[in-house]
């Protein structure tokens, strides 16, 4: 007979969080704009807000979406959600009040939070608002509602089966989606271990993996600092002064980042890890970023519908190594991955990624059609083109659609950033592909006091990858990249500025 070991406890996120506030009491957990804020006091306020959200009528089942700046009054609001047993998104905030309309509309969330700081998001909607200080037109202040409650303890409520987290996808070209995960799911995507060391530079909005680090930063027992731009200069400066520990920045954001000249004389020997997500990173770009920052940089792969699949941790980032220069890390324990061919069938080390994981999404939040294409038969569907390699590491192509054979030839977005990046006059380069136009765009950076040779462009992609591909490149050199709201290169806007042929 052979024994079986219980798989360990789950305990709901805000339960989580809740005990470790109350061990770190008097010491400061959350340092922000305007203070510090010590466990016993964001406590209080969940509490608060919990007894306010509560005496609105919210309970299990429904939904609080909030236009959420990075401050303690937004992180109280969304842990006291949860402590009610509802469910809880920060909304991202595409350009256009007529997407942000049929993105609420599609979310349809019970009550809307919005801020001084962002209330020029929120557009016509016919769900309840609420406000966390004053803001024109909105009635309900949640703040006095909560400052009059009690700051005793307000009893978990959390299920794990009931709905947790909505996650906020960026919507660069359409209404975003939101993927939906239960109470155990979101434990599952914020378990991590015992870290008191951790402090935990927050730049990034809400709405995406900022929440996911927050959360994490403080159920380990460390302390997050909480900003709300990634402009580089700021960040080497608070890196140095809160003696930062953990970073995050998006790939583009990085650049700017170990562009700057504060990098020489800032101390960032505090420095452990520094994150860098979105895109597969051009081998040129991690090895200046290497050169910047030393052994400091890991690099993940994941989305906000299955979270972080694999990781390539400081201690295996080397990117004078060929193999690791383009890899996405070692797959997470509890997750699989597997590739399925263009003949539909499964390939054992190739072709489109699919996830499954305990931290992964159960599907999108009234979008039927998305969820039938990407969630299948308890797999997620990623839309990305990635292989194993021999070491057991992930490396990621890039998406399906951007990706195409050219006379025998894979041509990937990443491998002509690449190739851009050899050449001396180019400092950054973003290739977004257009397909449907039989294009590829390159956005190209030049060095300051430099200009991008654009001649020199083509022939360097003919050299490497085919006169083909470099008939269809249109270069266009920028002095500044158009960007999302998570910073990401706007793929949108790069082909706007593109000249039409």
């Amino acid at each position: 007979m052979t024994d079986t070991v219980a798989p360990p406890e789950v305990h709901p996120s805000v339960e989580q969080i809740v005990t470790a506030l109350e061990a770190a009491a008097d010491r400061v957990v959350l340092v922000h704009p305007h203070g510090r804020t010590t466990g016993t006091e964001l406590l209080a306020a969940i509490h608060r807000y919990a007894r306010a959200l509560d005496g609105l009528g919210i309970s299990s089942g429904d939904l609080v979406a909030q236009y959420a700046p990075n401050r303690p009054e937004a992180l109280a609001v969304r842990y006291a959600t949860h402590l009610i047993d509802a469910g809880a998104v920060y909304l991202s905030a595409p350009p256009g009040a007529d997407r942000r309309a049929r993105q609420l509309e599609q979310i349809d969330p019970r009550l809307v939070v919005v801020f001084p700081q962002t209330a020029h998001w929120l557009p016509e909607t016919t769900a309840p608002v609420a406000s966390v200080g004053p803001v024109d037109g909105v009635e309900v202040r949640l703040d006095e509602v909560a400052a009059a409650a009690s700051a005793e303890p307000f009893a978990s409520r959390s299920q794990l089966g009931d709905l947790g987290t909505v996650l906020s996808s960026g919507g660069t070209t359409g209404i975003p989606k939101a993927s939906i995960r239960d109470v155990a799911a979101w434990a599952a995507a914020v378990a991590t271990p015992h870290r008191p060391e951790r402090r935990q530079l927050a730049s990034g909005a809400e709405a995406y993996l900022t929440q996911i680090l927050v959360a994490q930063t403080i159920i380990g027992g460390g302390t997050v600092v909480l900003r709300d731009d990634s402009e580089p200069a700021a960040l080497l400066e608070q890196i140095e002064a809160e003696r930062i520990t953990d970073l995050f920045l998006v790939e583009s954001q990085l650049v700017e980042l170990i562009d700057h000249p504060d990098v020489e004389r800032r101390d960032l020997s505090s420095l452990r890890t520094l994150t860098h997500i979105g895109a597969s990173a051009s081998p040129a770009l991690r090895r200046r970023a290497y050169e910047r920052l030393g052994p400091v940089l890991q690099h993940t792969y994941g989305a906000s519908e299955m979270g972080i699949v694999s990781v390539l941790r400081p201690h295996e980032y080397d990117p004078s190594d060929d193999e690791r220069a383009t890899s996405a890390g070692r797959i997470l324990p509890g997750v699989d991955v597997r590739f399925r061919a263009t003949d539909g069938t499964l390939d054992p080390a190739s072709g489109s990624i699919e996830v499954r994981s305990p931290a992964m999404a159960h599907g999108y939040r009234n979008r039927p059609q998305e969820q039938g294409e990407h969630f299948v038969d308890g797999w997620y569907r990623t839309g990305d083109l990635g292989r194993l390699g021999a070491d057991g590491h992930l490396h990621i192509l890039g998406r399906a659609v951007d990706c195409a054979v050219v006379d025998g030839r894979l041509v990937t977005p990443t491998a002509l950033e690449e190739t851009l990046m050899g050449l001396p006059s180019v400092r950054y380069a973003v290739v977004v592909a257009d397909l449907a136009h039989g294009r590829r765009v390159a956005a190209v950076l030049p060095w300051a006091g430099d200009q991008v040779d654009v001649q020199a462009c083509r022939d360097a992609v003919a050299a490497v990858h085919g006169e083909a591909v470099a008939a269809t490149l249109v270069v266009v050199p920028m002095e500044e990249l158009p960007l999302t709201e998570q910073g990401k290169p706007d793929r949108a806007a790069i082909l706007v500025r593109a000249p039409q042929r």
